[in-house]
């Protein structure tokens, strides 16, 4: 007896299989961009910065085929910069790079001018992340100050409690998450400087 493809569950309800193509289309594909500068750097400091894989940022702009249709359309009515372009390639899914390759096709305008022109919808994005870039740089400091208190506190503890009471032992493991925290936020904050320059 041939087995449904809609395999029932136990609670008596079946869940639709994906098919061969929906998979296919999840594949990682390399492709190749004449890009310029800013906007390989746009994609790779949202990368860093939002912690995101750039496949993932391409995904995202190049599937959303309402807007790289509008994209298209405005590109036609106006000029286009060519500037200096430097070739980057990028890893997308299968279903992604067809999404741009039809668009391009039916338009009539150049893959990689809709790539540059998609990344442009990320600068409001890092304008806007820059801005909290710079406000967690003044909440670190202030957070460094916090544990500047909460070691005077320890050292105030330990003078006249002692180093085996259960005040100063509490204030001290306190104090050693809040060190391991205030650590990992500089790390973070370190990785994301680069978006300062852009």
């Amino acid at each position: 007896m041939k087995k449904n493809e809609h395999e029932g569950l136990e609670g008596g309800f079946s869940l639709p299989q994906p098919s061969s193509s929906d998979l296919r289309g999840r594949q990682s594909v390399r492709a190749t961009f004449k890009l310029t500068e800013k906007a390989i750097d746009a994609i790779s400091i949202l990368s860093v910065h939002l912690g995101i894989k750039q496949k993932s940022l391409f995904d995202h702009l190049i599937e959303d085929t309402e807007s790289l249709n509008f994209i298209a359309q405005e590109m036609r009515s106006g000029s286009s910069k060519r500037g200096d372009r430097i070739q980057k390639t990028y890893v997308l899914s299968r279903k992604t790079l067809t999404s741009l390759d039809r668009i391009s096709k039916i338009s009539d305008t150049p893959r990689d001018a809709l790539v540059e022109n998609s990344i442009q919808r990320l600068l409001p994005l890092i304008a806007r992340e820059r801005e909290k870039h710079r406000f967690r740089k003044e909440v670190l400091e202030d957070f460094g100050q916090y544990l500047g208190e909460g070691t005077k506190i320890l050292r105030k503890s330990k003078k006249s409690l002692g180093e085996d009471d259960p005040v100063t032992d509490k204030i001290e493991s306190a104090l050693i998450v809040l060190m391991n925290a205030y650590d990992h936020l500089v790390s973070f904050i370190e990785k994301c400087e680069v978006i300062e320059d852009f």
